[in-house]
């Protein structure tokens, strides 16, 4: 018999921080495959310019303006996908910031806004879609964390980071634990060193040591974490659910 067990059509997906970078190529993935997709991200011109872009005849894709630290617009987010679709099948929790600056000057102020949107907008976000995910009983999410979670990455400062990423695995196993009951799977993806357009911002001396320090001598693309996405959002993973799937070229391995 032959099956097509990454076959999204009919589906909901919504991607937080879906208009750029990583979540923006998750996106992608999704339509690819016949979902629907909500990006939900803060700067509502770039949403709606990815949403143009990734618009196909076999699935809907719509921008909504969406606050992570918010809970009130993280509440009207998910009514509004409600008003759309009817459900959610799969949140891809994908929002996040990374302050570089030295433990011992940061401020208050930069270690909060880290958390508040990395750890705190996850666990906001992951709560509200979860609410409907356990009424419907069932449903995927998938949460990005970082190899950072597992490594102390040199040569840049970013305790903050590291500590909220490491969050994010221990609140994705939580929540696994927590709503395996209700059908609802919560995975997570821990990329390594990703060219996007925050990485690209890097100091070149930064950037140097990373592809050095490499074992393929290179920064990852974007396009190679669609895969996993794919694997962990659809029914391929109906058997997993509190692992972070690292993909980090090797990286944490030496």
């Amino acid at each position: 018999m032959k099956m097509n067990i990454f076959d999204l059509r009919n589906t909901c997906t919504i991607v937080t921080g879906g208009a750029r970078g990583i979540g923006r190529k998750g996106a992608e993935a999704f339509v690819a495959v016949g979902s629907n997709v909500i990006i939900a991200d803060i700067d509502m011109d770039a949403a709606q310019k990815t949403v143009k872009e990734l618009e196909t005849a076999d699935s809907l894709t719509i921008a909504i303006r969406t606050d992570v630290t918010d809970p009130e617009s993280v509440h009207e987010m998910v009514r509004q996908t409600l008003d759309h679709f009817g459900k959610i099948d799969i949140l891809f929790n994908n929002v996040g910031i990374c302050i570089n600056e030295p433990a011992e000057t940061m401020s208050l102020a930069s270690w909060k806004r880290v958390i508040d949107i990395n750890l705190t907008g996850i666990f906001i976000v992951a709560q509200e879609v979860g609410k409907v995910m356990i009424r419907q009983k069932y449903g995927s999410i998938i949460n990005t964390a970082s190899m950072s979670a597992h490594i102390v990455n040199m040569p840049q400062p970013q305790c903050a980071y590291n500590a909220s990423k490491a969050g994010v695995i221990q609140l994705t196993k939580s929540l696994a634990v927590e709503w395996a009951p209700y059908h609802v799977r919560v995975n997570s993806i821990s990329p390594g060193y990703i060219a996007t357009e925050m990485t690209k911002k890097a100091p070149t001396e930064w950037k140097d040591e990373w592809v050095q320090k490499s074992l393929y001598h290179r920064m990852g693309n974007p396009e190679e974490l669609q895969s996993a996405l794919l694997y962990l959002a659809s029914s391929a993973s109906s058997f997993t659910t509190g692992s972070d799937l690292v993909i980090d070229g090797g990286f944490t391995c030496v």
